[in-house]
């Protein structure tokens, strides 16, 4: 899943180390995230959705299309 946490780290002048304490994870995690190696819980996206005072979808893209789904 794509992300735009890098981004929106990066306009808030926020380290990876810095939001990691934020969130109570590791730094290796924030850097999981933010190079598609990992998507955090669903409890996770919802704090990190709080931290930057956005919606989860306005960090993570979704790019999933179910199967026999028209195209618009």
């Amino acid at each position: 899943m794509k992300n735009r946490l890098r981004v929106l780290r990066a306009e808030m002048a926020i380290s990876q180390g810095d939001l990691a304490q934020r969130l109570g994870v590791s730094r290796q995690t924030i850097n999981a995230v933010e190079t598609d190696k990992y998507d955090p819980s669903l409890p996770l996206a919802l704090r990190m959705a709080k931290i930057f005072g956005v919606p989860v979808d306005a960090i993570f893209l979704d790019e999933w299309e179910p199967a026999g789904a028209p195209n618009a």
